[in-house]
């Protein structure tokens, strides 16, 4: 009886496995968001811009390197973007202003995404993301032009406590800034799932289910957007999530992503590395913040303690991009360097 009853429970398991790994039952709602378009008289880029590539394991990464006029032993910022993003996504509005500060700033696109490569596209993973950055770290550190025991990390959104992991086991990294950061993804789940419930959250970790499976049969990927407007399919619904990348996104944005990225971000805790960072953290809230949680932010700088620095604005998650949002943004965020850049 105990056999047959575990025989039909195996039994059932695997037409679910093979229902959803082999079968086109998902239906999945285009998420187009309207994207500028490329103006050639618009295509020349800013004199102080390089293009610049690196390798993280034989895959090429490209990246953006700028230098200011003054390029000798210069200080160093390397900017991560956060869920989705790429160099041409809102980084270049901070790193010219790094530039005329006297910093020398890398930004680049994570493998898989914008016009580094890798196969398949759109694939995220927090563990490749980490690898991409350190290699970013050692590329800048043997450019003649970088002085490289003065290596400032910056991450938003996602990617706002990268720099946290790295810093913790890098003790040469000279400061790190999370904007609006991703800290600790148990307390953000817990506003995702108030927000959209359960049931949205098991529909999610299906489709991640069917992404995984198919990988494992070398078939083609299976992915979801990235971002939707509320009560439709997508990794982010947030309101006000959807305007939010549509005021960002840069003319090569894919609003699409590998469905396994629900399984990456579980577990994802910076916040737990914090008691080994040992470098001066900026961490910039915005207070009014549907997407990432005020407990985690609140534990992290607990735990980092003396050398955190914590500046709020009264503000949305996407709100710090644009406007004087993100003049008060950047504007810390260059005060906080220059100071422990000694420039």
């Amino acid at each position: 009886m105990i056999l047959t009853a575990l025989g039909i429970i195996i039994g059932v398991i695997l037409l679910y496995l093979a229902v959803i790994i082999f079968f086109p039952v998902f239906f999945k709602p285009r998420q187009p968001i309207q994207k500028p378009e490329l103006e050639p008289e618009a295509g020349e880029p800013p004199e102080c811009r390089y293009d610049v590539t690196f390798s993280v394991e034989n895959t090429p990464v490209s990246a953006w390197l700028y230098l200011p006029k003054k390029s000798v032993s210069v200080p160093c910022v390397i900017m991560s973007n956060g869920f989705g993003g790429t160099k041409g996504m809102i980084l270049e509005q901070y790193a010219l202003r790094f530039v005329k500060a006297g910093i020398a700033v890398l930004g680049y696109d994570y493998r898989y995404f914008g016009e580094s490569e890798g196969e398949p596209r759109q694939l995220f993973t927090i563990a490749n993301q980490i690898e991409d950055l350190k290699a970013a770290i050692k590329y800048v550190r043997n450019r003649k032009e970088i002085n490289p025991d003065k290596i400032g990390l910056w991450g938003t959104s996602a990617a706002g406590g990268y720099g946290l992991i790295i810093a913790a086991q890098d003790p040469n990294i000279t400061c790190t800034v999370g904007q609006c950061p991703a800290l600790d993804s148990h307390e953000d789940s817990k506003l995702m799932v108030q927000r959209e419930g359960i049931l949205f959250i098991l529909k999610l970790f299906v489709h991640a289910q069917r992404d995984k499976g198919r990988s494992r049969f070398g078939l083609s990927p299976h992915r979801v957007p990235i971002v939707g407007r509320p009560g439709t399919l997508a990794i982010i619904t947030a309101p006000g999530a959807f305007d939010g990348y549509s005021k960002l996104v840069s003319p090569n944005f894919v609003n699409l992503v590998c469905a396994r990225a629900i399984l990456s971000t579980s577990g994802y805790k910076p916040v737990d590395y914090a008691q080994d960072v040992h470098c001066p953290v900026l961490l910039q809230i915005c207070e009014k913040d549907n997407l990432i949680s005020e407990a985690s932010y609140k534990k992290t700088a607990a735990i980092l303690g003396e050398y955190v620095e914590v500046i709020k604005y009264p503000i949305g998650h996407f709100d710090i991009y644009t406007g004087e949002n993100f003049e008060k943004a950047v504007n810390d965020q260059i005060t906080f360097f220059k100071r422990h850049f000694e420039i």
